[in-house]
């Protein structure tokens, strides 16, 4: 299979030389404070909090010290926040000295968060009482606790006196001395995990160098200056939220303005406004809700919609381009990727794809049996992961086969264009079906409901079609008869429909198919 090198092409795209990042997360934190200047403001929130680089740097200093007590250097801890300035405190508090902070997904359960810690080798996890309280998480983290030390990061604060602020002081002053700035940046920086949308999370060891490679990737894709403030209310346990909405903005000068939900769909466009953010990064889920709530005025400040993690629908290109004059920019990546593979770029913005390749990234298409387009996406670059850890090896890295990751994405070969996950397909009287594909033939029929196709077992064709959706009077007859009249085959239809409230949703914003066949199959 033949292997092809992305470089930038077309437009305003610049080379990136992802050499320049070989450093630790830390490091590149203090050079940004010594290039966009100490007292300006890196990261905001919505109870009104500003943090410089300065204030930044003081508080993971000082934080961070206690955060060292709680593992060896290269340790693992569970960070269970939501996307507040505290918790970009804690992460770089972490990263000081040269602490892993493992970022859990409060949003998926009990189970799944248990096999995260497990996997990931997790004793300690730095959490939040007015948080735990808020997202009613008690029990589960009384669950979690039993076997692991639980901190608070209440008690953490109020354990610091007056000589520990002096010490940190001291040691600000002294930043790159600390361990976090001299770390290799082939070094673990960061334990992310997978969503868990088909089956037990696993946990995905980003490096220093995948994290800041990806930066610089995708500062050049899309030709970022700095001061364009990022509005981040992806949760930055996503690892699409972490590194566009924690990471980026603050070693690339930008700015973030940190929302802990992207479900309040009422008030985020007024802290949109309030923030006057330049740049939102968000899915297709959220960034409908909020476009349809707010008004022009609270989008006034935008001048670049990011969305990935799932297809964006016509219906919110069109909301946005005629409510707000906003053209949306769909991108596509994987937490095994740091996590930005490709995106539209303003100058070159193909809806219907997730656009070019970043700079730097190889690829490869495998033939997939039964398809007579495109093939199976495998990547390797700079960004691509250092590895797994799983369930049933805890603790143990087994990095990607050559470093090659398997997107498990079926793409056209050139611009990027996903045809679905090779898991999403099902066989049907021996034709390979995409379910991705059948989700968009109905959602053509009714564009303003949301869908869901997933496949079932069937004794006499091996596999079923059922739809789930959230559309009240779901007559498939108007699917059969659009169906006829674009050439689309009858195999191609759902042969059972399931109406339900809303479509259960990840807190990532991705679709949860695990509940999605959970219903089929009750129903």
């Amino acid at each position: 299979m033949s292997e092809r090198l992305l470089q930038p092409e077309g437009g305003t795209a610049r080379a990136v030389q992802t050499e320049d990042w070989q450093k630790s997360l830390f490091a590149a934190f203090l050079d940004a404070r010594d290039r966009y200047g100490p007292l300006t403001v890196v990261v905001e929130d919505h109870e009104g909090a500003e943090l410089t680089y300065d204030r930044l740097l003081l508080g993971a200093v000082i934080f961070g010290e206690k955060l060292a007590q709680l593992a060896p250097s290269g340790g693992r801890i569970g960070i269970l926040l939501p996307n507040t300035s505290g918790a970009s405190v804690v992460f770089f508090g972490a990263q000081a000295y040269g602490r892993v902070p493992a970022m859990l997904n409060f949003s998926i359960g009990l189970k799944s968060l248990e096999a995260s810690c497990i996997a990931a080798g997790i004793t300690t996890i730095v959490t939040s009482r007015l948080f735990v309280e808020t997202a009613k998480l008690e029990e589960i983290v009384a669950a979690l606790g039993k076997g692991r030390s639980i901190v608070w990061t209440e008690d953490v604060r109020g354990s610091i006196g007056f000589l520990d602020k002096m010490k940190g002081m001291a040691k600000a002053r002294m930043a790159r001395r600390l361990a976090g700035a001299s770390v290799s940046p082939d070094a673990i920086a960061v334990m992310l995990f997978t969503s868990g949308t088909e089956g037990l999370p696993k946990g995905v060891a980003l490096t220093h160098t995948n994290l800041l490679s990806n930066c610089a990737q995708f500062s050049a894709h899309v030709d970022l200056g700095s001061g364009q403030k990022v509005f981040a209310a992806l949760p930055i346990f996503h690892s699409f939220g972490l590194t566009t909405g924690l990471i980026a903005p603050i070693v690339l000068g930008l700015g973030t303005f940190l929302y802990p939900s992207p479900l309040h769909y009422r008030q985020i466009p007024d802290f949109i406004a309030k923030a006057k953010a330049r740049i939102v990064v968000a899915t297709d889920t959220f960034a409908s809700g909020w476009g349809r709530l707010a008004t022009k005025a609270q989008f006034a400040s935008l001048s670049l919609v990011v969305l990935g993690a799932e297809r964006v629908k016509e219906t919110t290109r069109t909301l946005f381009r005629e409510k707000f004059g906003l053209e949306l920019l769909e991108g596509y990546g994987a937490t095994e990727c740091a996590p930005v593979i490709a995106a539209n770029q303003p100058w070159d913005n193909r809806p219907g794809s997730v656009g070019r390749m970043m700079p730097g990234i190889a690829y490869r298409l495998e033939p997939v049996q039964g398809l007579s387009e495109g093939g199976r996406l495998h990547v390797r670059g700079p960004n691509i992961m250092a590895g797994y850890m799983t369930v049933d090896a805890p603790g143990t890295l087994r990095p990607p086969a050559g470093g090659w990751h398997d997107t498990g994405d079926i793409n056209a070969d050139g611009v990027v264009t996903i045809k679905g996950r090779a898991k999403r397909f099902a066989k049907i009287g021996g034709e390979m079906v995409s379910l991705a594909a059948v989700e968009a033939y109905v959602s053509a029929v009714w564009p303003d409901n949301a869908h869901a196709v997933v496949a079932l077992p069937d004794p006499r064709k091996g596999e079923t079609l059922v739809l789930v959706t959230d559309h009240d009077d779901a007559d498939m007859s108007a699917v059969i008869a659009w169906a006829r009249d674009h050439g689309v085959a009858e195999l191609m239809i759902p042969k059972r429909v399931v109406t339900v409230e809303s479509l259960p949703v990840l807190g990532t914003g991705k679709t949860d198919y695990i509940s999605i066949s959970q219903l089929a199959a009750q129903a």
